[in-house]
């Protein structure tokens, strides 16, 4: 996961940072055994803290402001504090380092990684899917939205705060003066960039500079020729980047920057001035999810875009071992509850807080990690209430982004090797001797940990 995934996973310094408060932190260590779903005793409101990993002012932290101090109101001395820091290494680095003191607050945004595995093993978090039993409420969530949270044996220890499908924009009037069509299958996408770039424009926007954005086409060939089992068994070492997914990703990635797909200087690109380059008509394409619905499906647009934007989800390939419903369908970072503070305060305000969550959330005109409809603004154009149903179509195997499955190491690499590839600056030889020496030396020992 990396910087900068607007209302999923960005960060922001700003007015809710917040020192790191004496209140959070382990009382006595992580439990011996997983505790108690709804542990007896008293309600004794006090302060928490919530170590964060989202965008300052964004819809999930303002909801979330909301409730709690609604439940203040009926519960004197209860207060949530936020915590956060302004970039993304600095947030992995405090939690981890944290997790290791035993000095986690009672909850902290965490992905369904590694790491996060070992401290569930270790009961160090609350079985969210047990939680949600005990509510009562796991019904009334997107199947899609709990399997993204999910560790690899199918636990759930991560509470989805947020929801959203991940498809291609695209430019109607550029794709017709082009004479190009929606692409059938993935592997039509480089021919398809060809014939855009040969018009004038820009095939794909793409933010290179945060690297998540090319991760997920590196994501993509390999989902749909073995669906989740080929990461699953590559982030281990128990599969290589030389194995037929990783080398026909490989051969895709070269064949897309062959066809000049992406704007000169990506790599140095951020993520508005990508988005700009799509709603200013520069660019044909742009691969982002529905959270940016408020900037891509409103009035908000350009005049020229506003009748001429549409969509299309993932294509499949010949032989596709995942269909075409299953796809990215994020439901961004999770939230995790601290099992060492875990008491009947933590208890019912999560129960008072995810039964008021959806129709705050909803509210915001936001897809949410529940079946709840989102309230779709006055100045929606038509596509938002498609993107929208788009979403409930939604089954099957989620595909997972790699920069939550691989090694940290590895994945660093991956973040550098793959802006070389499309570059023209290794080729699909060198690029795979370099992933499968990276994954190597780094998978073993990290997952034997």
């Amino acid at each position: 996961m990396q910087l900068k995934r607007s209302q999923f996973l960005a960060l922001a310094a700003g007015a809710l940072m917040t020192p790191l408060v004496a209140s959070c932190g382990a009382k006595g260590g992580a439990p011996s055994s997983p505790v108690s779903i709804d542990p007896p005793g008293e309600i004794k409101p006090r302060e928490i803290s919530w170590l964060l990993s989202r965008a300052a002012g964004g819809a999930v932290i303002t909801t979330m402001q909301a409730i709690a101090e609604e439940y203040a109101q009926e519960h004197p001395g209860f207060k949530l504090t936020l915590i956060t820091t302004p970039d993304r290494p600095s947030y992995i680095q405090k939690y981890e380092t944290l997790a290791a003191a035993n000095k986690l607050p009672e909850l902290f945004d965490t992905d369904a990684t590694p790491f996060a595995r070992k401290l569930a093993s270790k009961n160090q978090m609350v079985d969210v899917a047990a939680l949600l039993d005990n509510y009562g409420i796991t019904a009334n969530y997107r199947p899609s939205a709990l399997d993204y949270q999910r560790f690899d044996d199918g636990s759930l220890y991560m509470i989805p705060l947020e929801y959203g499908i991940e498809v291609f924009w695209y430019n109607k009037a550029l794709f017709a003066a082009a004479g190009a069509r929606v692409p059938a299958s993935l592997d039509e996408l480089p021919e398809l960039c060809r014939t855009l770039a040969a018009s004038g424009v820009t095939p794909i926007a793409l933010d290179g500079l945060d690297g998540w954005p090319l991760e997920r086409y590196v994501a993509y060939q390999p989902f749909r020729m073995a669906g989740e089992e080929y990461i699953k068994s590559l982030k281990k070492g128990e599969a290589k980047f030389s194995d037929a997914p990783g080398r026909t990703m490989a051969q895709w990635l070269h064949d897309l920057g062959q066809a000049g797909a992406f704007q000169k200087g990506f790599s140095s690109v951020g993520y508005t001035d990508a988005q700009n380059l799509f709603t200013s008509g520069r660019a044909a394409m742009y691969n982002m999810g529905t959270w940016e619905l408020p900037s891509l499906a409103t009035t908000d647009l350009p005049q020229d875009m506003q009748s001429n934007i549409g969509f299309f989800t993932l294509p499949t390939i010949a032989d596709s071992k995942t269909g075409a419903n299953e796809y990215a369908a994020p439901s961004g970072i999770g939230v995790a509850v601290n099992a060492a503070t875990y008491d009947p305060l933590i208890h019912d305000f999560l129960r008072f807080a995810l039964s008021r969550y959806p129709d705050e959330y909803a509210a915001t005109g936001l897809l949410g990690p529940t079946t709840t409809a989102p309230v779709v603004p006055d100045n929606a154009l038509p596509v938002y209430q498609q993107a929208i149903d788009e979403a409930a179509k939604v089954t099957g195997t989620a595909l997972m982004p790699w920069d939550t499955q691989l090694d940290p190491t590895t994945n660093t690499k991956l973040v550098q090797e793959q802006v070389l590839l499309v570059q023209g600056d290794v080729g699909v030889d060198e690029f795979i001797q370099t992933m499968d020496a990276a994954l190597a030396e780094n998978a073993p020992a990290y997952f034997a940990q």
